[in-house]
């Protein structure tokens, strides 16, 4: 598997494909608890849990920041007896390198990332399932493009992270065939976050069925989307 390089600029990592940054520094922990924990309810939904297992699904694993935080969030709340599994798509996986530099900043996800970074060394095109935590986490990372593999996924997600690149830098992420597939892949009830408040994304999901708020953003961005699917096209 070919694993993409990135640019350091001033400690933070950037991408060379889609001249866009993955984070600030010292800011991703807290731009993920923001937009992804919080409006997908996860505290609470874990806290609360009554069903065996509860499904994630990811557009852009990136630099795993996401998942780390959810999976450190799921094995402090969650029931003990219930699995997490997380979907996640990317086109460009990052070199387990990179993504060690990455979790340096990061200590609290030392051993989880550890565990991961194990069996990521070894990825290969398509699918590659990794379990961690004693079976408690499974990943289900697709390595490819997301319009190739979206119609080869068949979870039901409980929630969204819609987490591509800009949708000005990467519209493939954000287009209505992706949209038809976040729909087709949901249930009443289920819920998205996204950091962007474009227009084109707000339409889209409103036109695939979900209800969307736009809310306050993180830091710098003012407005970000979340919502909920309720089937009811626009």
């Amino acid at each position: 598997m070919h694993f993409t390089s990135i640019k350091w600029i001033n400690n933070n990592p950037y991408s060379i494909d889609f001249n866009d940054i993955y984070f600030y520094e010292n800011d991703g922990l807290k731009e993920t608890e923001h937009v992804f924990i919080n409006h997908n309810q996860l505290s609470e939904r874990f806290g609360k849990l009554r069903q065996k297992t509860f499904t994630i699904i990811e557009t852009g694993f990136g630099t795993g920041l996401n998942f780390f935080c959810v999976a450190l969030r799921w094995l402090a709340l969650a029931p003990v007896n219930a699995n997490l599994r997380y979907v996640s798509i990317e086109r460009y996986p990052l070199d387990p390198d990179d993504i060690s530099r990455i979790m340096q900043s990061y200590p609290q996800f030392t051993e989880i990332s550890a565990e991961f970074l194990q069996q990521y060394a070894n990825l290969k095109p398509n699918l590659n399932i990794f379990n961690i935590a004693e079976n408690r986490i499974q990943i289900a990372l697709w390595a490819g493009d997301i319009l190739d593999v979206m119609p080869k996924i068949d979870d039901e997600a409980d929630a969204w992270f819609l987490d591509g690149f800009a949708p000005a830098k990467n519209p493939e992420m954000w287009s209505s065939d992706v949209f038809e597939h976040v729909a087709r892949l949901s249930k009443k009830d289920t819920t998205f976050a996204t950091y962007t408040s474009a227009g084109n994304v707000r339409r889209g999901l409103q036109a695939s069925g979900f209800k969307v708020q736009k809310v306050a953003g993180f830091g710098k961005k003012r407005e970000m989307l979340c919502g909920i699917y309720t089937g009811k096209l626009k």
